[in-house]
């Protein structure tokens, strides 16, 4: 005997082809393209842009409403449908490679002339504890061994974000370069250098910082909302590290001092 069985037509299998497209397409928008920090500053600076927006009662403010209602979502959801179009995924913990900082990243690059020797500087700076005596947004660094550190640094929203760095260049005197490792949750990557001035002038210290902003350009774009431009703060830090190898303390806004130099 032979067995017969249904072969499915033509319009069946059109069907059928079109349930499967819709739902692979559904489990691809569906898809977490976006990494956990990114999700949580993503959420966090919508709420704020989303009420004020509210608070404004006019056309901008709606419109700024619901650009934080969607920043919001990109962040509950983890899916952002603009880096689906282009291939982006940080969802990933691996570090980020060179092309990702020429693709992705923020440059900042600033000079400043201090009144010390190139050794004095680089001995203090190289002692990585001691940054966050003149960063502002620097809550602790803590030395792992001679090559590796873990960053702390505020974060919008109250927040703070970790990583592990390590050195990559070290030239006694001279420069300091490091970059951090996979698993960061801001992808980042710098250098300091101390360049004797001519005519004995101190030193010229050149500070060069990538990173990889958590919401992308959002990222930037909320950090210059809330006066937060990135080369300003590079250049405050720098003067706050002037104050204190200058005169052994930094000056608040309030008029009193903080932290010293010594030891």
């Amino acid at each position: 005997m032979t067995l017969m069985m249904d072969q499915p037509n033509a319009s069946t299998r059109s069907s059928t082809e079109t349930d499967l497209s819709q739902t692979i397409e559904k489990s691809d928008a569906n898809h977490v393209n976006i990494g956990s920090t990114e999700r949580i500053l993503s959420a966090a600076a919508g709420g704020v842009v989303a009420i004020l927006g509210l608070r404004a009662a006019s056309l901008p403010g709606l419109l700024a409403a619901v650009a934080g209602g969607a920043l919001v979502h990109r962040g509950v959801t983890g899916h952002c449908h603009g880096y689906q179009l282009l291939g982006v995924d940080t969802s990933n913990d691996e570090a980020a490679s060179p092309t990702d900082y020429y693709e992705k990243g923020i440059h900042v690059s600033v000079t400043l002339t201090i009144d010390r020797s190139p050794e004095e500087l680089y001995q203090f700076w190289r002692r990585f504890e001691n940054l966050s005596t003149f960063m502002k947004h620097v809550e602790s660094v803590k030395e792992i061994d001679e090559k590796r550190s873990h960053w702390v640094v505020k974060a919008p929203a109250g927040r703070t974000v970790e990583w592990d760095a390590e050195i990559i260049n070290d030239e006694p005197n001279a420069l300091i370069a490091w970059r951090s490792l996979a698993g960061a949750q801001v992808d980042n990557a710098g250098s300091v250098r101390f360049v004797k001035s001519p005519v004995d002038r101190g030193t010229e210290v050149r500070v060069v910082l990538d990173y990889i902003p958590p919401a992308g350009t959002i990222g930037k774009w909320v950090a210059q909302l809330f006066g937060e431009e990135p080369t300003q703060q590079i250049r405050a830090d720098l003067h706050r590290f002037k104050q204190l190898m200058e005169t052994g303390e930094v000056a608040t806004v309030e008029g009193q001092a903080k932290g010293n130099c010594a030891g």
